[in-house]
């Protein structure tokens, strides 16, 4: 009975994604690329590929790359500020990608009318409710609520409070994923009864056998507990940065230097707002490269959620997911009970 049950719970996200399980990996620069997203698809999953940076030749070839390791549903996400958004579309559309993932803010004008055009799901973040009714409105097809609990770029409210706020008011209306803090079972459970269509994982995924993440990498996160992943402090207030999320080290401190070096270049007039912003983008997908493909785990970014300490051995994909699901049928089990 309990297996039916998780598999009704999840039955909507499930047919929202194409995938046998309600469970996405979230995308991660330089780590979400074509084996780790085509080894969770494979798995029952629902793989991202990171675009990020990526130029659209690149992400043109990655998606190429993925499709040829897979024949099931991944998706694609793309930030929203990125200078060639509408190109990187344009690649998704040749590639008939089924799932577009818009992240790091609004989506601009007509990204979204421009991705449904050939037929494609939109989803979004929202970190609020009236965002979230706001990008309701707006058309997309599913949100992303993601809590502070998270790796990586993270908004200001916890997941719970955020489910508690948004899963009541809008759950009826379109489906909606859980992000942040998830590395159990027992919470996907406890989301899927308040109503969620499923949930997104990045930090217990990011250490699996088909990560491409150097060993050096993978063994910070064995090593880390939950409060080591610390968020950044924002230390000009003109500079709209983003709070991320990762295991605290010297490049943690040499991005308060990196803020204060753009600050500089801001009063001296030699960069806009918008120039500035971008600098510190590039900041971190370069301490991310550093830190996942060279494996400087001291100077680059070893971006991870709260959830760390609950990684502690490299594993298959395929036994991540096995896991987690028979963690949350146990949990529903016992509620039964």
């Amino acid at each position: 009975m309990t297996v039916d049950r998780l598999a009704a719970l999840m039955a909507r996200g499930a047919e929202f994604l194409g995938s046998e399980t309600a469970i996405i990996c979230g995308a991660m620069s330089w780590v979400s690329e074509r084996h780790l997203v085509s080894a969770v698809s494979n798995a029952g999953g629902f793989g991202l590929i990171a675009c990020g940076a990526m130029t659209p030749e690149l992400l043109d070839a990655e998606i190429a790359a993925a499709r040829a390791l897979t024949d099931r549903p991944f998706g694609v996400n793309l930030i929203t500020m990125h200078p060639q958004l509408f190109d990187l579309i344009a690649v998704c559309a040749k590639h008939g990608v089924g799932h577009v993932v818009l992240a790091g803010g609004l989506p601009p004008k007509g990204s979204i009318e421009a991705i449904k055009e050939w037929g494609a799901k939109v989803i979004c973040f929202a970190p609020a409710l009236a965002l979230a009714r706001k990008l309701h409105r707006s058309g997309v097809d599913a949100l992303v609520i993601e809590g502070m609990e998270a790796g990586g770029h993270i908004g200001p409210v916890a997941t719970g409070v955020l489910a508690q706020e948004i899963l009541p008011v809008l759950a009826g209306e379109l489906p909606i994923f859980v992000a942040g803090g998830i590395g159990h079972g027992e919470a996907i459970a406890a989301y899927l009864e308040m109503g969620a269509a499923g949930v997104q994982l990045g930090t217990r995924f990011a250490c699996a056998a088909e990560s491409i993440a150097h060993p050096n990498f993978k063994k910070a996160f064995f090593r880390a507990s939950a409060r080591d992943a610390v968020a950044s402090v924002q230390i000009d207030p003109r500079l709209p940065v983003i709070p991320v999320r990762a295991l605290r080290n010297a490049g943690s401190e040499a991005f308060t230097a990196k803020q204060r070096e753009v600050a500089q270049l801001l009063d001296d007039g030699k960069v806009d707002m918008g120039a500035a912003q971008l600098q510190i983008e590039h900041y971190w997908a370069g301490a991310l490269r550093r830190a996942v493909i060279d494996g400087d785990v001291e100077n680059g970014s070893l971006m991870a959620g709260q959830s760390v300490g609950m990684v502690t051995k490299e594993e298959p994909v395929a036994d991540i997911i096995a896991a987690l699901m028979a963690e949350a049928r146990a949990a529903l089990a016992r509620r039964a009970a």
